[in-house]
């Protein structure tokens, strides 16, 4: 049984998040994004973290599964205070953005409004 860590629902989707897919990343943002950051964002509630959040978890998108790769520092607390975090699909292991959450490199979902993102430890 996977225990859930963070758990989220897609609310709205900013005007030009599709700009991000080719940079094979997305970004969430609770209800007070900045104006500027807004139409870039998929918009969620603030929501707890119920653990720690770390390489070898299970960030699931819908019903897609992406191992997580790396875990800035940043990113965490972003998400827990604000909603606030990046998910990068390059794969990479080291952290060059404090605010990112990195998982393994495969093809982006599809978001949409009411998708769910959970972050699930083994």
């Amino acid at each position: 049984m996977m225990k859930v860590i963070y758990e989220n629902q897609v609310k709205a989707l900013g005007a030009c998040v599709e700009e991000f897919k080719d940079a094979e990343m997305f970004i969430l943002f609770g209800d007070n994004a900045p104006e500027e950051l807004r139409d870039y964002c998929y918009s969620v509630s603030v929501n707890p973290i119920n653990g720690t959040i770390a390489a070898g978890q299970i960030l699931k998108i819908g019903a897609n599964e992406y191992k997580i790769t790396a875990v800035g520092s940043e990113a965490p607390v972003t998400l827990a205070g604000l909603g606030h975090c990046t998910v990068n699909f390059s794969g990479q292991t080291t952290v060059d953005l404090p605010g990112t959450i990195y998982v393994e490199h495969k093809p982006m979902p599809d978001i949409t409004i009411g998708t769910v993102i959970q972050i699930l430890e083994a």
